[in-house]
């Protein structure tokens, strides 16, 4: 299916190209083309490194992280948006910590209250979104700041995947599932 898309985007832009008479030369000087092949080199370069790091050293990951979450239950949260930005996939995160929590004691409503925590991708600018808000805005006001970390994205992604947290383990409580 993913073949067929894409052969079905490819005609399409063809067909773009040759209906409306458009200078193929002139496509890669435009700047939202520019930037979208800026984003996508640089989430291939990140993925393919999160998926060459983390995948020889997952097992070592899951074991320090797996610790610290016996110990500190509430820490679980902490270690799926470290992961999720790890592995740059929400999915995959869930997918790693989640077993290694229930086979630690984790509780189950710990776990499903800390859900939003797999959104980690504003940690780091590297997301596609991301670097497309930071080159098509041309105020200046959405940049990378000089510590990479330091970015327009940080303070709105914390905000939200922490009050997100606590509003789910809230919930959880007044449920009786913690």
């Amino acid at each position: 299916m993913v073949l067929v898309i894409q052969m079905f985007m490819l005609l399409t832009g063809a067909l773009i190209i040759i209906l409306t008479k458009t200078n193929p030369a002139s496509i890669s000087k435009n700047e939202v083309f520019r930037s979208g092949m800026i984003a996508i080199v640089a989430v291939y370069g990140i993925a393919w490194m999160a998926e060459t790091m983390f995948g020889a050293h997952m097992k070592e990951i899951q074991g320090v992280l797996g610790e610290m979450v016996k110990e500190y239950p509430w820490a679980y949260a902490i270690v799926l948006l470290l992961v999720s930005k790890f592995v740059n996939s929400q999915a995959a995160a869930l997918a790693a910590i989640v077993p290694v929590a229930l086979a630690i004691g984790v509780d189950p409503a710990y776990i499903v209250a800390s859900a939003p925590a797999c959104y980690g991708y504003y940690i780091l600018p590297t997301y596609p979104s991301d670097l497309a808000a930071i080159q098509f805005d041309r105020s200046g006001t959405t940049r990378i700041g000089r510590f990479v970390i330091n970015h327009s994205f940080i303070l709105p992604g914390l905000i939200g995947v922490s009050v997100s947290c606590v509003f789910g383990w809230i919930f959880a409580a007044m449920y009786g599932f913690l």
